[in-house]
């Protein structure tokens, strides 16, 4: 996987370390962490939506094309809606992602 040549700005970094990421308790066979638009800074989800499409990369999950961005072993994305229509971030380890775990024969 590559890793991003553009780190967060310094206040994108303080937002997703400073929030309180969801498990994605219904999923617990991808585990992976989410962010709810209404329930956070309108502005800085925005922004971190933008960013992950300007300065990630075009991974796959499973058969679907997905825009991620990887920083400091954690892996951000969104479902690839429109920046309007966009309800939620996501994100994991790196370790966690699809294409790791394809590699290593762990997919469930």
């Amino acid at each position: 996987m590559p890793v991003t040549s553009v780190l967060l700005p310094p206040d994108l970094r303080a937002f997703v370390d400073g929030e309180t990421w969801t498990f994605a308790k219904t999923m617990p066979e991808w585990p992976h962490e989410y962010l709810v638009r209404e329930r956070v800074d309108e502005d800085l989800f925005v922004r971190l939506v933008v960013h992950i499409r300007s300065h990630g990369y075009e991974g796959r999950f499973y058969a679907r094309p997905i825009t991620y961005y990887e920083e400091a072993g954690l892996v951000y994305w969104t479902m690839g809606a429109p920046v309007d229509d966009t309800t939620i971030l996501n994100r994991c380890r790196t370790a966690d992602t699809f294409e790791v775990r394809a590699a290593e024969g762990r997919l469930p």
